[in-house]
């Protein structure tokens, strides 16, 4: 397994090089009668004031310019409100939203039942398919959550950028898509930092949400989540497009498991996604004439997030 080395060499710290010894005229040299000497004395301090000024308006531009800005505040989360259902989230949202999620609960399965809201998600990218899948919802202007494999970088990551440009989510996958119930707390916790690691040297946002491969998790999974501040995201519909069951048969199960706050999942990689991009424009016409809107899982958290009090699920691997 991959792993990362996140030694930093330090910069050694220029030495000051010392000053030059002051140099001393010859002896017996003519002496100045006292109107040059005093020309000569206005003349230097002149030039000396002129540097001054010119020493202290540049060490102040330069501290303006480098003078590091306050950090900014991350927004308090709002009540959902109706007004709010119709405005995009911004990355402060985003982060309040799964914050306030995160305070009663280490995992969710849907959203709130309350709106118009539900999430398509997808997994086990990127891959080759990837770019195309998000074309065509940038065509239908729906932005989704891509839970992707750390390792999967080295080879797609031209999808995950075209992801996040495209305003797009990713979550976390792990970076190599094991079960994570049958890893050690140390494994664990390498296999979600690290993928963490990856989508930030692509220039992505830190990950804030987890799906477990194969739904596989245990109790120790919780305690490395809450150490890397993860929500784990489940799925209340599976269309088992993984399964290559046809166009429209996963047209159909994506639209009996739609309602408000309904998470779905499909995927965008791990093998031939044609028949899932093909599934794409019906899905989502579908879903409007029903009256709902696929979002982003941070959205769908903003606007209508879950009600406290949720039994914990366990994991779905059977293990």
């Amino acid at each position: 397994m991959t792993r990362w080395d996140w030694s930093w060499e330090e910069r050694a710290k220029s030495s000051a090089s010392e000053e030059p010894p002051p140099v001393v005229g010859p002896p017996n040299s003519p002496r100045l009668d006292r109107g040059k000497f005093r020309r000569r004395r206005a003349a230097a301090v002149l030039i000396a004031l002129v540097l001054l000024v010119v020493a202290i308006a540049t060490i102040a531009a330069n501290s303006s310019h480098h003078h590091p800005k306050p950090p900014t505040k991350v927004a308090r989360y709002k009540k959902p409100t109706r007004q709010m259902a119709h405005m995009p989230i911004t990355p402060a949202e985003e982060q309040a939203a799964i914050n306030h999620v995160l305070s009663y609960t280490p995992v969710v399965v849907h959203g709130g039942a309350k709106g118009h809201e539900l999430a398509l998600t997808f997994d086990d990218g990127p891959g080759p398919y990837t770019q195309h899948l998000v074309d065509v919802l940038n065509s239908l202007k729906v932005k989704a959550t891509f839970f992707a494999i750390g390792e999967e970088e080295r080879y797609f990551s031209a999808g995950t950028i075209a992801e996040l440009r495209s305003g797009d989510v990713v979550g976390d996958h792990t970076e190599t898509h094991p079960m994570m119930a049958s890893l050690s707390a140390h494994d664990q916790y390498e296999e979600l930092f690290e993928q963490i690691a990856r989508i930030e040297l692509l220039g992505g946002p830190r990950p804030r949400l987890f799906r477990p491969p194969y739904g596989s998790f245990d109790a120790t999974t919780f305690k490395q989540l809450r150490k890397l501040r993860l929500l784990m995201v489940l799925w209340s519909t599976d269309t088992s497009d993984y399964t290559l069951p046809g166009v429209q048969a996963i047209v159909q199960s994506a639209l009996a498991g739609a309602h408000p706050g309904a998470i779905i999942l499909m995927h965008d990689a791990g093998g031939e996604r044609a028949e899932t991009i093909a599934a794409l424009p019906a899905i989502i016409n579908g879903l409007r004439k029903r009256g709902l809107e696929p979002v982003t899982v941070p959205q769908l958290l903003r606007d209508d997030p879950p009600p406290p009090g949720q039994a914990i699920p366990k994991s779905l691997s059977g293990g």
